[in-house]
């Protein structure tokens, strides 16, 4: 099968990243979000990152005039039915989810058609067993930003057809130019199964005095030659994001390590998430 038709539902900023990754690969892409002022608030965002890209000379007028013509907007979930694929980029609810891939099953006519989810770290295995085709149901993790981040994680639940994940992940390569890694259906999958510990010893060690943020961040930029400390990635991702993934990996697996520290829980509570509310560890 030849993927041309795309869906995305959600617009917030995974859901009109993922959108635009597939827009100017040149799918036509139905993006559906709950009711208007969303809509308008993902088509607004989409349309300020084609402007950037064409201020930085990434893309010209014509190519950003092209893409936001192949861009549908609507609140209605019926307008998915002729899609061969489609991201589901909701809020990380799984109850809200489920609703949407069984509704999805019943909306979608190509039986062809592949359903996946972006989700960060549940259980694709879940969304799979709400539909009548759960072998073709799998998990397309993109990151953010999706228009710049190369790589997306494929993640097969127990059930999901070979083929299929082949399928997705030569279209991840020739199709949207992507880096894809494949994972069993694990908490955290690959890369959050490594860096959510990862970032949470380091928050453990500014919450017990050990070091300041800024030692912190600075030992591990110059030390392990990583591109951004800890601590700022942690507000990078967006606190909540980490809180959340966390707790995911931590109720599953029962590793200490991804247990979230009281200090990431206490200014989640605070409403101090990171860059994306201008404060977090650091001022933004």
């Amino acid at each position: 099968m030849t993927i041309e038709r795309a869906g995305v539902i959600g617009c917030g900023l995974m859901g009109s990243g993922i959108a635009e990754v597939l827009a100017r690969a040149g799918l036509s892409v139905v993006v559906r979000d709950i009711n208007d002022d969303a809509v308008a608030a993902g088509r607004k965002r989409i349309e300020k990152s084609f402007a950037k890209g064409v201020e930085r000379g990434k893309m010209t007028e014509q190519e950003r005039d092209e893409a936001l013509g192949r861009l549908t907007f609507t609140t209605e979930l019926s307008e998915m039915a002729d899609r061969q694929l489609v991201i589901e980029a909701a809020s990380e609810n799984e109850d809200i989810k489920k609703k949407i891939f069984a509704e999805l099953d019943a909306i979608v006519t190509d039986e062809q058609a592949i359903l996946a989810s972006n989700t960060s770290s549940m259980p694709i295995i879940r969304f799979a067993q709400a539909t009548s085709r759960p072998e073709r149901v799998l998990g397309l993790h993109f990151f953010n930003p999706a228009p710049v981040q190369p790589l997306v994680e494929i993640i097969s639940s127990v059930v999901t057809a070979p083929e299929v994940a082949d399928e997705i992940e030569k279209f991840s390569t020739e199709v949207l130019g992507k880096t894809p890694i494949r994972s069993d259906d694990r908490p955290g999958f690959i890369v959050n199964a490594l860096l959510i510990p990862f970032l949470f010893s380091a928050i453990r060690m500014l919450e017990s005095g050990h070091a300041t943020k800024e030692d912190i961040d600075t030992g591990m930029v110059n030390g392990c030659a990583h591109p951004m400390g800890p601590i700022k990635l942690a507000d990078m991702v967006g606190l909540d994001t980490c809180l959340f993934v966390g707790q995911s990996i931590y109720e599953e697996t029962g590793d200490p390590a991804a247990k979230p520290p009281i200090l990431l829980s206490r200014m989640v509570d605070g409403g101090l998430l990171g860059a994306k509310t201008g404060k977090g560890f650091y001022d933004w």
